[in-house]
C-alpha cells in the first residue's frame, strides 16, 4: 500500500507539471509581428558513469532522468532506476536489488547568455527505493567476544532520503545533446528493518549503514 501510494504521488506530481509546458513567443529579426513557436522544454537522459562502471564492479546500475522547463530558471526532475548491489565486509553478505525514484527541482545559479540550457544549477529531490534484501551472513557478538554469524530469509524493504542536486551542464557542440554531471548529497530519513536490523545495501542510496552519502551521476542527455 505504501509503495503504491509513493509511486501515485510522485507520478501525480509529474502530470500536473505537463501543462506548464508553453508557447514562448520569438521576436523575428525580419518581421514586424511575433511568431508563436511550441516548445516542449523536455530534457531526457542517462547516467552513463554507472552504466560504465558494471564492466569494473560486480553492481549494477541503470538510472535515467527526465527534466521538465517549468519557469525561466526553474526545472522539475524526475529520476527513475534499477540497482543490484552487495555490501561485502567485516562479516556482512547483504545483497539488495530493486528499483528506486526521486523527484524534485533545481534552480538555475547562472546560464550562457547565448544559450540558456548550459550552466550551473542546485535544488533538491525527496526519493524512495523498493527493494528485495537477502542477507546472507551478519556477525553476532556472542559470549567471551566471540562473533558468529546468522543469515536471515530474503525480505521486501523500503528506503527513503532526500537528496541534493548540485552541478552543470553543457551542450556538445551547440546542439541538442548535453553533458550532465551532478553531485548528490543525500540524508536517510526513514527505512524498514528485517528483524530491526539497518540495511546494509539500499539500491539508489549506497552500502553500508551511514546515513549520508555523497553521489555523482554523469550523464549524456538530448534537449526536445
Amino acid at each position: 500500500m505504501k509503495t503504491r501510494l509513493f509511486f501515485t504521488l510522485i507520478f501525480s506530481f509529474i502530470v500536473l507539471l505537463f501543462p506548464a509546458q508553453k508557447k514562448k513567443t520569438i521576436k523575428d529579426s525580419s518581421a514586424t509581428t511575433d511568431k508563436e513557436v511550441y516548445h516542449s522544454h523536455i530534457m531526457v537522459g542517462i547516467d552513463v558513469l554507472n552504466l560504465g562502471l558494471m564492466a569494473f564492479t560486480e553492481d549494477r546500475r541503470l538510472q535515467g532522468f527526465v527534466s521538465m522547463h517549468i519557469h525561466p530558471k526553474l526545472y522539475a526532475l524526475a529520476d527513475v532506476g534499477y540497482e543490484k548491489n552487495r555490501y561485502n565486509k567485516n562479516g556482512y553478505n547483504v545483497l539488495a536489488n530493486g528499483f528506486f525514484i526521486k523527484a524534485g527541482s533545481v534552480y538555475m545559479l547562472s546560464s550562457d547568455s547565448h544559450f540558456l540550457e548550459n550552466g550551473f544549477y542546485a535544488g533538491g529531490k525527496v526519493a524512495a527505493s523498493f527493494y528485495q534484501q537477502d542477507i546472507k551472513s551478519i556477525p553476532i557478538r556472542g559470549f567471551q567476544g566471540y562473533d558468529s554469524f546468522e543469515s536471515f530469509p530474503k525480505s521486501s524493504q523500503s528506503s527513503y532520503w532526500l537528496e541534493g542536486a548540485v552541478g552543470g551542464r553543457v551542450s556538445l557542440l551547440s546542439s541538442r545533446f548535453f553533458i550532465d554531471l551532478q553531485l548528490q548529497p543525500k540524508y536517510m530519513i526513514y527505512t524498514t528493518k528485517q528483524e530491526k536490523i539497518e540495511p546494509m545495501a539500499v539500491p539508489g542510496f549506497g552500502t553500508n549503514s551511514n546515513k549520508f552519502k555523497l553521489g555523482i551521476s554523469w550523464n549524456l542527455a538530448y534537449w526536445f
